[in-house]
């Protein structure tokens, strides 16, 4: 079922502009900035990251406003395995970041980070390791390497153990490459896809080439949860498995990501839906924050207090401009 776009003055009236400060810096993100939609069925949440131009972003709206506006598929679960995140952090700020997500089985470490070298990625993924001795251990690179970066990466971090590595490299050629390098070395380190995804024309390609054993599905970049499930039947029909992670959402735009994870046919891996827990405070008064690694899924979104973290003035009219530039963009594409 595609998104119904409603009026534009109607979206525009719904929407309430937030600020909320994040523990610590996450994506070269400290202060996160979302535009919240308060619809007839709902909260949605509309918070692309703000380099992604109108066309990228208009996704995002699509999300939001089939959150507020139209609601989710029936759950198919009650709760979600979700991982705890690490931020790309010294060694010794590890354990005080995993205390924030309780007894999670699962740990995704960011790594490759920009400005730090492989000794800092490798210093913090034997942090987790000594911190969580039983844990499940991803790392996630974001494309940062280069196909030799990541041969040489993953050799090292392979004696950690590692669940898998998610987007090491930037293009499907490139993880082509690295999933042929690592068979001829014999290091077992399954690959996984994220921005080859969310970020793609063709969302199924990387799948059909038998590089990855693991998809990661976003809800607010591929357009909603009915197209997330969309693209996951797809996935799974292709032979990956699924972890459905968010993009470092508030609490609402979270809700979204459980329900999807929730919907899915087949349970997914522990998914990424565990980084509320890296605001120092939500714009819900009931986060959704994990207990004991789960999450339990909702029909809706929590309600927000958005007036406790209004956004200036002047961002709160870059982000309806953005808005408006995006459901444009929503509005042209219907009209082809």
């Amino acid at each position: 079922m595609p998104v119904t776009l409603p009026p534009l003055d109607e979206v525009l009236a719904s929407a309430h502009v937030v600020t909320l400060p994040m523990r610590v810096r996450f994506r070269g993100v400290i202060d996160r900035e979302a535009l919240l939609l308060d619809g007839p069925h709902g909260w949605g949440e509309f918070a692309p990251f703000v380099e992604y131009d109108d066309e990228e972003a208009a996704a995002w709206l699509a999300s939001g406003i089939e959150a507020a506006w139209q609601g989710w598929p029936a759950a198919r679960r009650d709760r979600i395995a979700v991982n705890a995140t690490v931020p790309a952090v010294t060694a010794d700020q590890v354990p005080a970041i995993l205390d924030r997500f309780g007894d999670c089985g699962t740990v995704k470490v960011k790594v490759a980070e920009a400005g730090q070298t492989l000794a800092d990625d490798i210093a913090r993924v034997r942090a987790v390791r000594g911190a969580r001795p039983e844990a499940a251990i991803r790392v996630d690179a974001n494309g940062a390497w280069s196909v030799d970066e990541a041969l040489i990466a993953l050799r090292s971090l392979a004696e950690v153990g590692l669940q898998y590595a998610e987007q090491p490299c930037g293009t499907v050629e490139d993880l082509v490459a690295l999933r042929e390098l690592l068979d001829r070395a014999h290091v077992q380190v399954p690959l996984a896809a994220d921005e080859s995804i969310r970020k793609a024309d063709d969302p199924l390609r990387v799948a059909r080439t038998g590089a990855i054993d693991v998809a990661v599905v976003k809800v607010a970049p591929l357009g909603g949860v009915v197209r997330t499930l969309e693209v996951a039947d797809e996935l799974s029909r292709l032979g990956v498995r699924l972890v459905v992670s968010s993009a470092l959402d508030t609490s609402v735009g979270m809700a979204a990501g459980v329900a999807a994870a929730a919907a899915l046919p087949s349970e997914p891996l522990a998914c990424g839906l565990g980084t509320v827990a890296l605001f120092s405070s939500d714009v819900c008064a009931d986060p959704l924050l994990p207990t004991s690694g789960w999450l339990t899924a909702r029909p809706s979104a929590p309600v927000p207090d958005p007036e406790r973290f209004a956004a200036s003035p002047d961002r709160t009219r870059w982000w309806l401009d953005r808005l408006a530039g995006c459901w444009r963009v929503l509005d042209s594409r219907r009209a082809a």
